[in-house]
């Protein structure tokens, strides 16, 4: 098999055989040596790309990602090898990785409280790794900016794309673990036994997230996507936010946020720029200001399914980047919800449903997401409109107020 070294294209096949006759249940350690010329060099490219075409063959998410720990496993010694030339301050990619070396002192410290916590459960000591696991939460920003700026922009330059809705299932993994710690350490006694398995959890997503980011992901995206596009990506997560590090200072004249809009003509002095509603006439500028004012986060998929608008301002609820526009709406949503979706989608494009809700607690508020279908004239469907707003002082409106009450 030594021949096939340097034939890319050969080398992808005998990996993709590999992992199928793994996947299949054939014996892992005759495997190994078999293919061991082969594993032992490969890529980040090819492990990215071997993913892809599992997923590309049918194979469900959850499927792969049960077998993604035991593939990469085989390839850890190759890919922990693999030299790239990492970019330094001002990149994007270089600010990720400063909250990863964060991330991996603070699961440090996290290992350092559950030693303690076994096998008394004493109250100092669960105290302790209940503070440092609230520490954590900070590290979802880090998701989100993979989520909502990396991954986007690594699907329009990589084709072997596909394994990145995987990761985002670990993701997942990580909030939900978050969630079941945080539960079981608000009981007086925890129990101890889920409290270990739930921990073990938590380390086994973080920091295998951790290498496969920073040997697979990155290293493709580095190559893959065009030098010019990564401060665009560096401005666009201003409006998520970095955890553990100071935020990155921008280049001058590249804001993240947009730009105040500049003087509006005096009315009737530009009618080519007003933009006629049938029940009023606007300007885009007037526009933009009434969508953000509207105390609602506003995305808007067009009958393509690619994301066109999200709104901005301060009612912004779910995180959006400009990376999504364009964006296939099955892209912006964890595996594990991409169903629901298109089932909402399809009902809506086959005329059986116009709407669904949904509500959802979240950080102790009470969110309200609502999708509508959005026709034209002769009711044909043009597209979705999700429309979420927080409704926690909603809820709680009691009796009736006729007169003007300022707070």
């Amino acid at each position: 098999m030594s021949e096939l070294i340097n034939q890319p294209e050969q080398r992808l096949k005998q990996l993709l055989d590999f992992c199928r006759r793994l996947i299949a249940g054939e014996n892992g350690n005759e495997l190994y040596q078999h293919y061991r010329p082969i594993t032992d060099r490969v890529t980040a490219t090819e492990a990215m790309e071997v993913l892809d075409l599992l997923l590309r063959e049918g194979m469900p998410v959850a499927a792969l990602k049960a077998w993604v720990p035991k593939i990469l496993n085989v390839f850890h010694r190759s890919l922990k090898a693999g030299e790239w030339e990492k970019p330094g301050e001002g990149h994007f990619l270089y600010y990720l990785m400063q909250e990863n070396r964060k991330a991996e002192a603070l699961m440090q410290k996290i290992k350092g409280w559950s030693r303690q916590v076994f096998p008394d459960l004493q109250a100092t000591h669960l105290k302790a790794l209940k503070n440092s696991l609230h520490e954590l939460r900070a590290y979802e920003s880090h998701y989100i900016k993979k989520e909502n700026i990396l991954f986007p922009y690594l699907e329009q330059a990589f084709p072997g794309h596909r394994c990145l809705s995987v990761m985002w299932s670990f993701h997942d993994d990580f909030r939900n673990s978050l969630k079941v710690l945080d539960e079981l350490l608000s009981r007086d006694k925890p129990d101890a036994r889920l409290l270990s398995r739930e921990l073990g959890r938590l380390f086994f997503v973080v920091l295998p997230l951790i290498f496969r980011e920073e040997q697979i992901v990155f290293p493709v995206a580095l190559r893959a996507i065009p030098e010019r596009l990564w401060q665009e990506m560096l401005n666009q997560s201003a409006e998520v936010g970095w955890c553990y590090i100071p935020e990155p200072e921008l280049r001058a004249g590249s804001a993240a946020r947009p730009t105040s809009a500049s003087s509006l003509p005096q009315a009737g002095r530009d009618p080519s720029s007003l933009i006629d509603l049938e029940t009023g006439v606007l300007l885009p500028e007037q526009i933009k200001w009434l969508l953000n004012t509207l105390p609602v986060d506003v995305t808007f998929i067009d009958e393509n399914d690619e994301v066109r608008y999200f709104s901005g301002g301060e009612h912004r609820i779910f995180h959006r980047a400009k990376a999504i526009i364009g964006r296939k709406v099955q892209n912006c949503h964890p595996p594990e919800s991409v169903h629901m979706v298109e089932e909402i989608v399809n009902a809506f494009k086959n005329g059986s449903r116009d709407h669904a809700d949904f509500w959802i607690s979240m950080k102790e508020r009470f969110i309200h997401i609502r999708y509508f279908a959005v026709r034209d004239e002769e009711k044909q469907y043009k597209g979705t409109l999700e429309v979420s707003q927080d409704v926690t002082e909603i809820r709680a409106l009691e009796g009736q107020r006729r007169l003007l009450e300022w707070k």
